[in-house]
């Protein structure tokens, strides 16, 4: 069984490590939108593979560090391109997600990036 949670928030960034005539090199700012894939056996009793609401508790703390802020401030965030980002969700919270499957990181509705585990 596989299910999947969405969950938003605002930042600003620029990517440092692009050319200086590149758009993404200024400061600006997106609507981020992440999605946590979860897979494993639904459990008889709860009905459950993971409650949501447990989920909510694993990644709210991190929502909280990236939500309305400068995401080159943050440890481990210096680049922070799509892919990076959900290397660092997925570092992040994958020990408390044993189920987890993927993050998906959306910079936008049509640009996103998907990390499994394998290495980067």
């Amino acid at each position: 069984m596989r299910i999947s949670q969405a969950f938003k928030f605002e930042a600003a960034h620029r990517l440092p490590n692009v050319p200086e005539t590149h758009r993404c090199h200024r400061m600006h700012g997106h609507s981020y939108r992440i999605e946590l894939v979860l897979s494993g056996r639904v459990d008889p009793r709860t009905g459950f593979v993971i409650d949501f609401f447990e989920l909510e508790q694993v990644l709210g703390p991190l929502l909280r560090q990236l939500d309305h802020h400068c995401l080159n401030d943050i440890h481990g965030l210096e680049n922070p391109t799509v892919e990076n980002i959900a290397i660092w969700i997925w570092d992040k919270i994958r020990p408390r997600l044993q189920q987890l499957s993927a993050v998906k990181v959306f910079e936008t509705a049509g640009c996103w990036a998907e990390y499994d585990g394998d290495e980067p």
